[in-house]
């Protein structure tokens, strides 16, 4: 019996996105009673931003492109973006500017004050005036809402410009054949293709290029949603994810595999 569920009024969820169709059948079958939330944040500076579920639920698809809505900051805490150069570094001009891809800083007095005996990453993560630079990706749009697409460690940085990997991996995971997948950039910095790196239901142990049928769902599914072409389209059993954080995928080695796979290496399991 679920009625002991009856009583749970709030449901936050945290660490990663979660879609918001498995939110909504958290809430009607688990706990009907409960108001859901997704409040963003990370060890530095929690909370920084939240957002509930009817909320998501009646966001169109016009930011889709820059990651997954975490919501408006919360009272007491300042969010800015630095915008990102054409090969996809931080500028080092922190602006409130819209539909601006870079990444986030925060400031709020509940705020971190530095790193334990981490004096490079205290000074690269402290931009000044009070300012913490989270390595997140993310841009704001017209209503003050923040979008977040990934880390800054993980812009694909495309001849049209820098992008983030989160929106092409929401548009892959929608796929009923795909339970993750991994978006990375392979070549020079400012002539990056697309990779996407597949964890499909029916993957063998022995990575593979998708069929042609998936790739074509795949490129579909990322260009409704980004604008972006896929160059190639991977399929593995599994993905390497941190091995603190089973959610968060270890794009950095992803990029680094397919690389060698596309450039005609030996196929093994990344």
């Amino acid at each position: 019996s679920r009625t002991g569920f009856d009583g749970v009024r709030l449901l936050l969820s945290a660490g990663a996105p979660v879609p918001t169709p498995a939110l909504r059948r958290m809430v009607d079958e688990i706990l009907p009673n409960a108001t859901a939330s997704t409040p963003y944040g990370m060890t530095e500076c929690l909370p920084v931003a939240s957002i509930d579920l009817v909320t998501l639920e009646s966001l169109d698809d016009s930011h889709a492109r820059f990651g997954v809505c975490v919501g408006r900051a919360v009272a007491g805490v300042e969010v800015v973006v630095d915008p990102l150069d054409a090969l996809g570094d931080p500028r080092g001009e922190p602006s409130t500017a819209t539909d601006t891809l870079g990444e986030v800083w925060v400031r709020a007095p509940h705020m971190r004050l530095g790193y334990d005996r981490l004096w490079h990453t205290t000074h690269t993560a402290s931009p000044g005036d009070g300012w913490h630079a989270t390595g997140d990706l993310g841009a704001l749009d017209a209503s003050g809402r923040l979008w977040i697409g990934g880390r800054t460690g993980h812009v694909i940085r495309t001849p049209g410009g820098p992008a983030a990997p989160a929106p092409i991996e929401a548009a892959v995971d929608q796929l009923d054949t795909v339970r993750r997948s991994a978006a990375v950039g392979v070549g020079p910095a400012g002539a990056q293709v697309v990779v996407v790196i597949a964890e499909t239901v029916d993957a063998t142990r022995r990575p593979r290029q998708a069929d042609l049928a998936r790739i074509d769902l795949v490129r579909s599914a990322v260009a409704e949603r980004t604008g972006l072409d896929v160059a190639a389209v991977l399929e593995v059993a599994s993905l390497p994810v941190d091995r603190r954080n089973n959610s968060k995928i270890d794009r950095t080695h992803l990029a680094a595999w397919a690389a060698g796979v596309l450039a005609g290496g030996p196929v093994r399991s990344p």
